[in-house]
């Protein structure tokens, strides 16, 4: 049974992490914390195994480093922070990802295939209008993976979870990559197979969903 404490439990996709957990069979949902719920990340770690992060980008470094420092392993779904900042943590494992829709992967993967063989490229990444960052950290991921460079536009709106189109272009032809999240629930086996495969990372960090795959 692995035991789970939750950061930003209070927030939307902290409280489907929640559910997610809670409804897992190998899995105990040890603790929630959220300055929502007066409860800090310090007060749910003696019991956990794994603290999962759905914060804000100026609080989930700090979350990760109090975590690997009592011994728990991390893993981070918030974006907007300088990832290498989680290098040199040691205690514990750290594992994140801009995305843990198995689609999302899956998009990102195959646009940085038909990165290669097209001409030119631009994102339109869109999501809910309280997402903090911009542009999304899958966005950023995107462009990275198909050799950076790639313009990269924002969209903020209420009605929206989070979309992303990748736009090609070459001559005569353009080719559009799309993947939509229409709930959250669609980054849950992403975040329970995280949840599962984070105690046993040969290294540390390890960032992108698609490494687990």
């Amino acid at each position: 049974m692995i035991a789970v404490a939750v950061a930003g439990a209070a927030g939307r996709m902290g409280e489907t992490v929640c559910r997610a957990v809670t409804a897992a069979q190998d899995m105990e949902l040890v603790g929630r914390a959220d300055p929502r719920l007066s409860t800090a990340v310090a007060d749910v770690l003696e019991e956990a195994d794994v603290l999962v992060d759905f914060t804000t980008p100026t609080t989930a470094l700090a979350n990760a480093r109090l975590a690997v420092a009592a011994g728990v392993h991390v893993v981070i779904g918030t974006t907007g922070f300088d990832l290498s900042e989680l290098e040199g943590l040691s205690g514990a494992n750290v594992f994140a990802a801009p995305n843990f829709a198995i689609g999302a992967v899956l998009m990102m993967k195959f646009a940085a295939e038909a990165a290669r063989h097209m001409a030119a490229a631009e994102i339109v990444e869109l999501h809910h209008d309280r997402k903090l960052d911009r542009p999304s950290g899958t966005a950023a991921r995107t462009a990275e993976l198909m050799g950076g460079g790639v313009p990269i536009h924002s969209v903020r709106l209420p009605g929206l979870v989070a979309h992303q189109e990748v736009i090609l272009g070459d001559v005569g032809q353009t080719l559009t990559i799309r993947h939509d999240s229409t709930d959250r629930e669609s980054f849950m086996p992403g975040v329970l197979l995280a949840i599962r495969r984070v105690g046993e990372l040969e290294r540390t960090p390890v960032i992108g969903l698609e490494q687990l795959l």
